[in-house]
């Protein structure tokens, strides 16, 4: 990666003028202009809304950036003013090299034209010479994949056909800085993967600036995350960190104000039958929740306690793949929970979920309620998968409800880490256990 800045975005705001009614803008022209040549105070038939304000950051050249956010958060209006479709009302924003950008579906496209006139139209734009786009026609055409469609109006197209002429022609402009705002929504998983492939290679030499809603993607092709809200700039870091706090705040605009829970010590009740004791009596090896785990929730129960077993019941820190193991979660309930639904979730270095399981569907028709102070335990019974070396980690939480309408009322990441000693060749994230493989000559 290089230290020479690509983009350079220095206290920059967007503010548009909302007026209540059409009137009011012709009489702030009228007046305002008047005011301001006598000198007097200028009226405001207006009020003022700030899309962007005051961000401020900096990408070095090959790095690739995913930023997140809801809807609203000021995502689209950043990059535009990055593209330079936007002018920053104050700030400023400088870029070097040329940038190739997928932002609005359709965005740029002349529905007259066929897809070959937009073709020409868009790569001119963006740079390429006649001679430089009938040279690439082939290649742009065989990577949008539209056939005979490519001769036919853009206004007959789908959102999928339009998205995927729009990201053939961005892919072969050679651009220095790439731009893609959740132009892969709209694509069927063929092209979608065609597209991630190709992303994956441009990082490796290009700027790559992401924007999704899907937080997986950006784990696993993006380096930091931006995270805007309300049009301000919340946390730049690593996706990882950077997605845990943004799910985080998504459960807190759900279901109201949560407590950021950090682990307390376990304690004993009156009766000296703690979660200790509790731990004791089923014969399990306790270890505390990892140091560096961060929590949020709504309070009504408490996760005390995560521990892997193997078929012999001792707990584990390393894997091999292949082996039956028993995640074992405990939950000290706070307040009474009518439909306990815990669960958990595998995941990678980069925060990716690879595997996961909840109660639900074990108890859907048997809830199986918990009241204030007591234990309940949750117990996943399952094959460990073939695991490439390195760490892992285990997200837990502990909700009341269904998985489609429940309050959150504990959530942990990172809750428990352990490690993977693979001895077994394999492709991809996770190796399958009692694979038979067979070669025959016929």
């Amino acid at each position: 990666m290089s230290s020479e800045s690509a983009i350079t975005v220095a206290g920059a705001g967007k503010c548009y003028l909302v007026y209540e009614k059409p009137e009011d803008r012709l009489k702030q022209a009228v007046f305002g202009r008047t005011a301001q040549l006598l000198g007097r105070p200028i009226p405001k038939y207006f009020r003022e809304f700030w899309a962007l304000r005051n961000v401020s950051f900096e990408i070095r050249r090959g790095e690739t950036v995913g930023i997140i956010g809801r809807n609203g958060a000021g995502k689209s209006t950043l990059l535009q003013m990055i593209c330079g479709t936007l002018t920053p009302t104050v700030g400023h924003i400088q870029t070097r090299g040329r940038i190739a950008a997928l932002l609005e579906l359709g965005a740029g496209f002349n529905p007259e034209f066929t897809g070959r006139e937009n073709v020409h139209l868009n790569a001119s734009i963006l740079g390429l010479t006649d001679a430089e786009i009938e040279a690439r026609f082939p290649a742009i055409a065989e990577f949008a994949g539209l056939g005979d469609f490519i001769d036919q109006p853009v206004k007959t197209y789908s959102s999928g056909m339009s998205v995927r002429l729009a990201f053939a022609v961005v892919a072969h402009v050679d651009a220095d800085i790439l731009i893609i705002d959740e132009a892969l929504a709209v694509g069927d998983a063929f092209f979608v993967q065609k597209c991630m492939r190709f992303l994956r290679d441009f990082a490796q030499q290009g700027t790559l600036l992401f924007v999704s809603h899907d937080s997986s993607a950006v784990l696993s092709l993006c380096d930091r995350a931006i995270w805007l809200d309300g049009g301000t700039l919340v946390q730049d870091g690593t996706p990882k960190d950077v997605s845990d706090a943004y799910l985080a705040k998504l459960y807190e605009t759900m279901q109201g104000p949560q407590s950021a829970m950090k682990k307390a010590p376990i304690q004993t009740d009156a009766q000296g039958a703690g979660i200790d004791h509790a731990i004791e009596t089923i014969g399990e090896v306790s270890y505390a929740l990892h140091e560096g785990s961060s929590s949020f929730g709504a309070g009504g129960a408490e996760i005390r306690n995560v521990v892997l077993l193997d078929a012999d019941g001792k707990a584990l820190r390393g894997v091999e793949g292949g082996e039956n193991v028993t995640l074992v979660v405990l939950v000290k309930a706070l307040a009474d929970m009518a439909q306990p639904l815990i669960g958990f979730y595998i995941r990678d270095r980069l925060g990716q979920n690879l595997m996961g399981e909840n109660t639900y569907l074990a108890y859907e028709h048997d809830h199986r309620p918990v009241v204030a102070g007591q234990v309940a335990r949750a117990r996943f019974a399952f094959q460990m998968p073939y695991l490439l070396n390195g760490d892992y980690s285990v997200c837990v939480a502990v909700a009341d409800g269904t998985q489609v309408a429940h309050v959150q009322h504990h959530w942990v990441n990172d809750a428990f880490v352990f490690k993977s000693y693979a001895r077994h060749g394999h492709r991809g994230l996770m190796g399958l256990p009692n694979m038979k493989v067979t070669l025959e000559s016929l």
